[in-house]
Order: structure tokens, then C-alpha cells, then sequence
């Protein structure tokens, strides 16, 4: 059906014709998902470079300065609309106006890659989000489509990158149609993303890149049964109070990072001592907690005592304050000029959370970590049903019922503004 003003008329397509469009979409979207497949190969493989070449030669933090000038150099430079990262995609989607530049592809892949390489704090899914639109949007040129099918490429993109950086398919591909607009979602383009999704990964795969595996062992007694399904409920009500919290977290962390990115401008007038600044905080606060364990991504960490994401799900992991430093670190990284995603960072934030939380409410750790690792993402990007799912991809379904709750409660703590600036409000949350 197709709204029309205030009335729906009935949009008669028959079966064949309808299976021709899908088939085409779906024919010229494989040759982009396993471009996209392969240039997140590409990065991934220099990040981990980029990591381990990190902790080897700590010494490198030092130059953080010099390498944020640069990244700002050159994307003033050549960069011009591709500065505006995951928003200019959305954009796009909305209202197409001069299109996703190929430049944005080699921009944000290489500014990443020296970001982490120095020791900044950031992530992963910005960059291979923007490399996915990017990429589709050149395809979509060459191919010559309309507006409407151009969008449908983009969301595919997006889907394509974000599912192979992470190796969570599905999630990818409801993830791109949620991230757009609070309240709606796209259901023309759910095979379209959820194909592009899964070659992507599959290609990704294929050159050799291992994700890390994340597990939870825990295992309800499940008290209390509604059907089919069956949960614990005093453990319930813990993850309803803990993904209120995550939710504040993820508020907190996308306001922070607004004003500093508002703020530095304000009052640092020089744009090229803006990164100096950043980089001269960030190195300071890693010198005055005696830790280097909150720069980079944070997945995995050298030393055996130290915090990471993969630590958090074991007793002891992490310490109470670890999500704040994370969260000022990554805020104060991103809003200062320097170039990644904020998933992964959310993603840390979120498991020492929740590592705090079970240890002061005397609840399992393993689940808290993986509980606070989705719902903080949750809460700052306004997508509870992929993040859900990607718990289902990540940890397994045994405690999806803990999931859907701590995702569906952070985002409606999280307020109605999350880390980009161009998701649509097309429905209140409450």
C-alpha cells in the first residue's frame, strides 16, 4: 500500500514483477558487498597492525599530537563533506543531495589507522560504516540509480560494512534500518541489507579475519515461566535497573562528546591546536591513572592484569571507574578531531559497567559484561532490536530475554539524541 496524502491506494505489482526488482537489487548488490567485504578485511588487518605495533612501542603515544594535526590537515584538505563521517550517510538517505564522495573510503580507513596507531581512543564501526556507504555510493553512480534505489544501496552499505567489521550479519542489517530514524524503519531495503550483510562477512572471513569470540557461560534457573518463555525474576528486575543505567552511560557519553566537539571550538580558536590539546588530555589522564589500558580499541589487552573488553566478563576484570575513563578518554578523542568509530569504545564502556554492577549487586558477571557491551550501544545509537540481536550472534540465545530487556531499557533512558546528529526523530520514545 501507498500512502497518498491522507488515503492508501493499493499498489498492484504482481508476484513476478515484484521478484524481478529484488532479484536486480540483489544481483547488483553482490559485487559491493564483496568490495565492502574486502576493504574491512584490508582495515581490520592494518588495525591489528596498528594495535600490536601500539603496545610494542609505547613511546609512540607521544607523537598523538602531531599525528591529530595531520588527520585535521588533510581532511581540510580533501576531505570537505566526508569530515561529517556516519552523519553525511544518513543524510544522504533522507534527502540525497551531492552524494557520498569516493574520497571518504581512503580518508577515514588511513585517519583511523594513525589515530589508533598513536594511541587514540576510538573504535571500528565508523570507519567501515563510512567505507560501506562510500563504496555503495560509487557502485550506485556507476550503475546509474535513482534516488530511491541509491538509498537502498547506501543502507546496504552501511549493513555490509557494519556486519563484516563485527561478524554479526543480521545484526547489521536491522542495525542500518534502525540507525536511520527513531521510530521507523525501511522495509523495502531488509533483503537488500541483510544479503549485502552476510556476503560481506563471508568475504571478510575469507581473507583470513578472525573476530573475537566473546562468551557468557552463565545459565539461568529460569523461576518463572510465561509460556515459552522463562526467566529468573529477582535477576529481572537487576537487568532492569542495569540497563537503566546503561542507558544513562550511553546519554552520558554522546552529550559529553557533543559539547567537547562544541566547546573546543569555542574556545580554542586556532583549529589546528584543537587535536594538540586533545591528544595532550588524553596522554596526560593515561600518565595520571598509570594506565594505557583505555587507549586504542580495547578488546584485548598484553598485559594479563590489565582492563579490556575481553577481561570484563571475568571476575575482577575491571575496576569501578574503568567505563568513566573510557567514556572521558573516547569522548574527548572523538570530539577533539581525531577519526574512528564509537561502537567498540560503547562496547567497553558498557562490559566494565556492567562488570561493576553484577560485583556490587551480586549478579553474574559474564552476563552483566555482555549485557552492558549491547545495551550502552543500544541506548547511544537508538537501535534495542539489532543490538539485541547482536547479543543473540555473539553470546548465544540462552539469555535473550536478558537482552531484549536491557537494550528495549537503555534506549529509553538514553534520551532522544544519541551519537549522530543526523538520526531522524520520526517517533517519540514515550
Amino acid at each position: 500500500m501507498i500512502k497518498n496524502g491522507n488515503k492508501f491506494k493499493l499498489h498492484q505489482t504482481n508476484g513476478f514483477s515484484g521478484l524481478k526488482i529484488i532479484s536486480k537489487r540483489l544481483l547488483l548488490i553482490f559485487p559491493v558487498a564483496i568490495a565492502i567485504g574486502l576493504f574491512v578485511a584490508f582495515f581490520l588487518w592494518l588495525l591489528d597492525w596498528a594495535t600490536q605495533t601500539r603496545w610494542q612501542h609505547l613511546w609512540l603515544i607521544f607523537f598523538l599530537p602531531i599525528a591529530g594535526v595531520f588527520i585535521g590537515w588533510v581532511y581540510k584538505l580533501a576531505g570537505k563533506e566526508a569530515d561529517k563521517g556516519n552523519n553525511l550517510i544518513l543524510e544522504e538517505i533522507h534527502v540525497p543531495i551531492n552524494g557520498v564522495p569516493a574520497r571518504m573510503t581512503p580518508l577515514i580507513l588511513f585517519s583511523t589507522i594513525i589515530t589508533h596507531l598513536f594511541g587514540g581512543s576510538a573504535g571500528r564501526e565508523g570507519t567501515a560504516v563510512q567505507m560501506g556507504g562510500s563504496i555503495a555510493a560509487q557502485f550506485g553512480n556507476w550503475f546509474q540509480l535513482h534516488n530511491e534505489e541509491k538509498r537502498i544501496f547506501l543502507l546496504a552499505g552501511m549493513s555490509a560494512g557494519f556486519g563484516a567489521v563485527f561478524g554479526t550479519p543480521v545484526a547489521g542489517a536491522i542495525w542500518a534500518l534502525e540507525v536511520l530514524s527513531i521510530g521507523k524503519i525501511r522495509y523495502n531495503a531488509l533483503l537488500p541489507c541483510l544479503f549485502a550483510a552476510i556476503v560481506a562477512d563471508i568475504t571478510c572471513a575469507s581473507c583470513g579475519i578472525h573476530h573475537t569470540h566473546y562468551s557468557i557461560s552463565f545459565i539461568s534457573n529460569k523461576s518463572f515461566h510465561v509460556g515459552f518463555i522463562a526467566f529468573d525474576v529477582s535477576l529481572l528486575i537487576k537487568v532492569i535497573v542495569a540497563g537503566a543505567l546503561f542507558g544513562g552511560a550511553a546519554y552520558l557519553f554522546a552529550q559529553l562528546t557533543r559539547q567537547i566537539k562544541i566547546r573546543s571550538k569555542e574556545f580554542i580558536k586556532a583549529t589546528w591546536l584543537i587535536p594538540v590539546v586533545g591528544a595532550a588530555i588524553v596522554i596526560g589522564i593515561s600518565y595520571a591513572i598509570g594506565s594505557f589500558d583505555y587507549l586504542g580499541l580495547g578488546v584485548t589487552n598484553p598485559n594479563t592484569s590489565g582492563v579490556s573488553i575481553i577481561s570484563s566478563f571475568r571476575a575482577g576484570g575491571a575496576n569501578y571507574y574503568s567505563w568513566f575513563i573510557k567514556l572521558v578518554l573516547t569522548a574527548i578523542t572523538l570530539g577533539m578531531g581525531f577519526k574512528g568509530g564509537e561502537v567498540t569504545p560503547l562496547f567497553f564502556i558498557g562490559a566494565t559497567l556492567g562488570n561493576t554492577l553484577a560485583f556490587f549487586g551480586n549478579a553474574p558477571i559474564d552476563l552483566f559484561a555482555g549485557l552492558g557491551f549491547i545495551a550502552v550501544f543500544a541506548g547511544a545509537t537508538n537501535t534495542p532490536i539489532a543490538c539485541t540481536l547482536m547479543g543473540v550472534e555473539l553470546f548465544g540465545g540462552e539469555n535473550v530475554v536478558y537482552y531484549a530487556v536491557a537494550c528495549f531499557v537503555a534506549y529509553y533512558f538514553s534520551g532522544h539524541q544519541g551519537i549522530y546528529s543526523s538520526q531522524k526523530v520520526e517517533e517519540l520514545k514515550y
